[in-house]
């Protein structure tokens, strides 16, 4: 193989194998010829695509009650509904792979990364490498970013592996489209189970949910959380997934509503084991659990004859809340009518509640040929305390609900026994220019001399839950997996 053009050395160390070359397309070139070359044994069976909540379900799972509030049983009497939603493995899907350089002079390693924990990526490869934290320094450069953990921190412990074997030679590594793709740790793959009673008056007198969720934080930490570390000829092993602490949580960020209900109960099945690696993907659980919460509420408006506004209020005692619903509601034009096969959404959540409010009415079309969804219009309504700079907020508040729909609308992982098939833009799609809706308004609730609440993460939940809403105020079709792909649609439309 080093007789190749360009080739410097090729570098094995147990399951860690790597092509060195003094040109990029010079590496891509060796890359494929070893990729042809070598023999590979062993690995984990994914199981069967059509199998995968099955699967998810009948793991083990530790369970933890995070709240438990109100009568000590249900009122007798009432109608009680159920649902399950469930959101498939979704990737980063940087637009950029991820890149290192790194260097090694005999003593001291440098490595630039992109990575978001400069100091826990030191530790990490430090520990790699048995050096000392003190002959290693890692620095920030710009790169794609992740929204949690991309692939950035394996790009670096793979340059730090080399940089080591080779020194004295600076050695970037670059990933390519299907490296980034098929390494990526994923959104975790999500269940929410959720039950209500209506008793008197169309009001929810018992509430039960239940989120099953694996770990959304494996980023380093330690030298086992960096995937060439695992392996090398004496590997690190994996340390044990945990599950990250309530109020802000992990798989169960904000699975506890907002409303103020007689009797409410949220359980968190935290799940261990995992067919595809998992991470942290921007908001975490909360995306799963605002779109179930949200979804759900409409449902059970739906069930009781109640405008879905109305029914949020009915239900509210937080004046923060409601404001941001009447705020989203009054600036859309809530109770217009819409042309055919258009329909109206809306839904809020208050993000891990405790920073901003956030509530996000939209209007979607949908063609019925095809499936596909056209999101029309948007407004927002931000509550996040006091507004100190508002151009900062609304592009905040557009780049989340832009990404939400993306999620919502397109992104799902697809592989079957022999691996992951989302290996590029086409078979991984995300949405384009031309899917971005027509017009987004974000409206501003300022609260002069109240905290700063924060607003990265607060519309993305509330996005999707919307989208659902929409979808079946235009259709009369529920649809209760993420993504909402057109074929989705397209298909129970048909039945």
């Amino acid at each position: 193989m080093t007789a190749l053009k360009g080739v410097i050395r090729v570098h094995r160390d147990g399951d860690f194998l790597a092509v060195v070359a003094r040109r990029e397309y010079d590496a891509v070139l060796a890359m494929r010829a070893l990729e042809r070359a070598a023999r590979w044994e062993g690995g984990a069976t994914l199981p069967e695509p059509g199998r995968l909540f099955e699967i998810l379900a009948a793991y083990p799972a530790e369970r933890t009650v995070i709240q438990e509030a109100g009568q000590a049983a249900a009122p007798p009497g009432g109608r009680t509904l159920t649902a399950r939603y469930r959101r498939h493995y979704q990737m980063h899907g940087s637009i950029g792979p991820s890149c290192a350089l790194a260097t090694f002079d005999g003593t001291e390693l440098t490595v630039w990364s992109h990575a978001q924990g400069m100091f826990p990526l030191r530790k990490a490869i430090a520990e790699m490498l048995s050096l000392p934290e003190d002959q290693v320094r890692c620095i920030h450069a710009e790169g794609s970013g992740c929204y949690g953990h991309n692939g950035a921190d394996d790009a670096a412990a793979d340059a730090a592996l080399l940089a080591y074997a080779l020194p004295s030679q600076p050695v970037r590594v670059q990933y390519t489209r299907e490296q980034e793709h098929l390494w990526d740790p994923y959104g975790g793959a999500m269940i929410a189970d959720v039950s209500a009673t209506l008793g008197a008056h169309g009001r929810i007198s018992d509430w039960n949910y239940c989120v099953r969720s694996p770990t959304h934080l494996t980023r380093p930490g330690g030298a086992g959380q960096l995937l060439s570390a695992r392996l090398l000829a004496k590997p690190f092993a994996e340390p044990p997934p945990k599950a990250l602490p309530q109020p802000e949580g992990g798989g169960d960020r904000n699975a506890i509503p907002l409303y103020a209900l007689p009797r409410a109960r949220v359980a968190h099945d935290f799940v261990s084991a995992m067919p595809l690696r998992v991470s942290a993907l921007r908001n975490l659980g909360a995306y799963v659990n605002v779109f179930a919460i949200e979804s759900f509420i409409d449902e059970l408006a739906e069930a009781t004859g109640a405008d879905p506004v109305a029914f949020r209020l009915a239900h509210l005692d937080d004046p923060r809340a409601r404001s941001v619903i009447e705020t989203a509601a009054a600036q859309f034009g809530w109770g217009k009518p819409v042309g055919p096969r258009r329909g109206v959404g809306l839904a809020f959540a208050r993000y891990k509640n405790l920073a901003g409010y956030a509530a996000v009415a939209l209007e979607v079309s949908v063609d019925a040929d095809t499936g596909r969804v056209r999101i029309q219009r948007t407004v927002a309504a931000i509550d996040a305390g006091e507004v100190v700079n508002p151009h900062g907020i609304r592009d905040q508040v557009e780049g989340g609900i832009i990404q939400a729909m993306s999620w919502s609308l397109y992104e799902e992982v697809l592989f079957d026994a022999q691996g992951v098939r989302s290996r590029d833009w086409s078979t991984y799609p995300i949405a384009r220019f031309t899917d971005v809706p027509e017009t987004i308004a974000v409206h501003l609730v300022d609260r002069p001399g109240q905290p700063f609440l924060g607003v990265g993460e607060v519309v993305q939940g509330p996005t999707a839950a919307a989208l659902g809403n929409a979808i079946r105020n235009a259709t009369g079709v529920r649809l209760r997996d993420l993504p909402m792909r057109a074929a989705h649609i397209k298909e129970a439309l048909a039945t």
